[in-house]
């Protein structure tokens, strides 16, 4: 399918498995689980270390997965801090706004309603 070459290229670097340090981490943020419009990728250097640096890129309009722009950035910031292993998220793990910044703590987004009471790992309903 067109505009999925570097996203495929990303998925088959996750597919390789561990290969030492760097390792980095890619996961999928969208207002739903169909469209990704946020992705955060973070350097870990070594075990036991936080994720740093952490960079993310968003988009309004494209799903941020087939972006062939944001797909060739990451792949450059992948190779700038020498990755050896790469952990992508299965999919779209929840919604791309930040409690705390984009609406109030201990609240739900209130621009992603579908995500109110879903299991942002297996998308099943919660109560």
């Amino acid at each position: 399918m067109k505009g999925r070459g570097r996203f495929s290229i990303l998925k088959g670097k996750s597919r390789r498995g561990f290969r030492g340090y760097p390792l980095a981490t890619i996961a999928y943020y969208g207002p739903d689980a169909t469209r990704a419009t946020k992705v955060a990728v973070g350097i870990i250097a070594g075990e036991h270390q936080e994720a740093s640096p952490l960079e993310r890129w968003h988009s309004l309009d494209l799903d941020v997965r087939f972006d062939q722009e944001i797909c060739g950035s990451i792949v450059e910031f992948l190779q700038a801090h020498h990755v050896r292993s790469v952990v992508m998220s299965p999919g779209i793990i929840g919604c791309p706004h930040q409690e705390g910044v984009d609406y109030p703590e201990g609240e739900k987004c209130p621009a992603c309603p579908y995500w109110a009471d879903k299991d942002r790992w297996t998308g099943e309903v919660i109560q």
